[in-house]
């Protein structure tokens, strides 16, 4: 589990095809210091686990559908990625609950610059939009960020020039594919109409 506040910007060292998956060896800085094998780390919003780690250098291995499905596997060598550490007892909880697996790929359709502040709307898959609401909580490449308006196939987000400056979001251009995680609770109250509706 995850909050979706970003701790680093990490920079892909390295891809290794290992069929029918991918490995990952990502430059994390300072987030590499108390990293374990076996710890869980939200790379771009999936959650994946550390299989090997060289000082700063942290190695995570993808699956076929994890590379189909995400970003991920579009990403090569110095591409940028968002990490996280999965939540600990104790932590405060600052984003919103982000479980790292991702509901769908979005699209960056347009990009309104309001200095230092940036609009972002991004296209996503038409079975989220039930799921994605104004003031709603949604993570983009594991970001947790605030809904401004949404309609059937695409959404807005503002970013404050913190986000732009520490996030991949601040990379981002026009076509670009983003992960996209709706909020836990949309999807428990949409399940839960659904059962209403058919009682």
């Amino acid at each position: 589990m995850f909050t979706g506040l970003v701790e680093a910007m990490g920079e892909i060292a390295a891809v290794t095809e290992q069929p029918p998956g991918r490995r990952f060896t990502i430059e994390a800085g300072k987030l590499a210091e108390d990293a374990s094998i076996g710890d869980s780390i939200s790379i771009n919003g999936c959650c994946l686990t550390v299989i090997a780690i060289d000082g700063t250098k942290l190695d995570f291995e993808a699956g076929e559908e994890t590379l189909s499905r995400t970003n991920l596997g579009s990403l090569g060598v110095h591409s940028g990625v968002n990490l996280e550490r999965s939540l600990a007892v104790g932590d405060r909880l600052g984003g919103h609950y982000v479980t790292g697996h991702i509901d769908g790929l979005g699209q960056l359709l347009e990009r309104r610059e309001d200095p230092p502040w940036a609009h972002l709307r991004f296209q996503m898959p038409k079975r989220l939009a039930s799921q994605v609401a104004s003031k709603g909580s949604i993570a983009i490449d594991g970001i947790s960020l605030t809904v401004v308006d949404a309609d059937q196939d695409s959404f807005t987000v503002a970013l404050i020039p913190h986000t732009l400056e520490v996030t991949t979001l601040g990379l981002r251009k026009i076509g670009d594919a983003v992960n996209l995680e709706t909020d836990v609770l949309a999807k428990y109250v949409e399940r839960s109409l659904g059962f209403a509706s058919d009682s």
